[in-house]
């Protein structure tokens, strides 16, 4: 009579195969990798925080001199006698010209991004990415001489056209005569300046999403673009916000092609057809070679509120991204 045999499984948490041991060389590399990218991190904390001390010290030794109030005083004259300066024009340009940049540039850079992955044949795909990835290297004075010269005398009609169908809304409302060197031309320039930025990385992100998705949803009988509201935007939520912080933080520090396009003035105006207006980047460009020991500390305090503003940006992309689950791709 044939004996049954049992066959005792192994105990919870062990593996009859082997695992091989890794290597010496593995190991010490591993330790290196694991070195080098910590220190480079603490390296970056230590770099950020040198910055916010020097600014801030800078700025202290600006703001105790100062007459004006430095948040809300719309004059810049840090070599008068007594020095008086403040930040509220360059902190409602800077904030204004950014708003038009990102309303124009987001959603056109979500099309483009979206034809190129998904509507565009592949012979025509290739050739227009390269292109936008060139747009992306094209140097800011460039875009600025391009602005200076073609950009602001052919706006001229969209603003009286603006001014005579708009003019109720107020901010479309212009008040004066002349060329159209003001914060919406601005706003368009830097529209154009970081749509390829947004462009791309919203495109990369795309083209990760899982096929698998997509094949699902055409398989349940979605059409094309309703594919894209159920599989491709969820998934590149969080790429899409990334993106455009991207942008947002070139057309915040945006300098010199601010500087040739804009007539600067130290005037708020919320018509935004009318010259004038100013930025941070823009005022530290023009000012600082010919300002003296104290003028240049009040533009470096002029520096650190824009320094915060781009971190208070970035903080507040994070946490946006990082508030919800679904706005990550791994649970679209």
């Amino acid at each position: 009579m044939a004996t049954a045999t049992t066959h005792t499984p192994p105990p919870p948490g062990r593996n009859d195969t082997a695992r091989p041991k890794a290597s010496a060389p593995s190991q010490a590399g591993d330790r290196i990798f694991s070195g080098l990218s910590r220190g480079s991190g603490i390296a970056l904390l230590v770099i950020m925080a040198a910055i916010a001390v020097f600014l801030t010290y800078r700025a202290i030794l600006a703001i105790a001199d100062n007459e004006g109030n430095f948040l809300t005083t719309s004059e810049w004259n840090p070599a008068g006698d007594p020095p008086v300066f403040g930040i509220a024009v360059l902190a409602f340009g800077t904030i204004v010209s950014s708003i038009i940049a990102m309303a124009i540039a987001v959603p056109v850079a979500i099309g483009i991004a979206l034809f190129i992955s998904h509507y565009a044949p592949r012979k025509l795909a290739g050739p227009l990415a390269y292109v936008v990835d060139l747009l992306a290297a094209v140097p800011s004075i460039i875009y600025g001489l391009w602005g200076a010269i073609f950009l602001v005398p052919y706006l001229d009609g969209l603003n009286k056209w603006l001014d005579q169908y708009m003019g109720w809304t107020y901010i479309f409302d212009k008040s004066g005569e002349g060329v159209a060197r003001n914060m919406f031309t601005v706003g368009i320039l830097l529209a154009i300046m970081i749509l390829p930025i947004i462009t791309n990385v919203t495109r990369e992100v795309f083209l990760q999403v899982p096929r698998m998705h997509e094949e699902a949803a055409l398989a349940l009988g979605a059409t094309r673009w309703e594919t894209i509201r159920m599989s491709v935007l969820p998934f590149g939520r969080s790429g899409i916000i990334s993106a455009s912080m991207l942008g947002l933080g070139r057309a915040l520090g945006e300098t010199m092609a601010v500087a040739v396009v804009l007539s600067p003035n130290f005037i708020i105006s919320g018509h935004l057809l009318d010259p004038g207006g100013g930025t941070f980047a823009q005022n530290i460009a023009a000012k600082f070679n010919e300002a003296n020991e104290y003028g240049r500390d009040a533009l470096i305090a002029s520096g650190l509120v824009l320094f915060f503003i781009t971190l208070l940006v970035n903080g507040a992309a994070r946490w946006i991204i990082g508030r919800r689950k679904e706005y990550s791709g791994a649970n679209a």
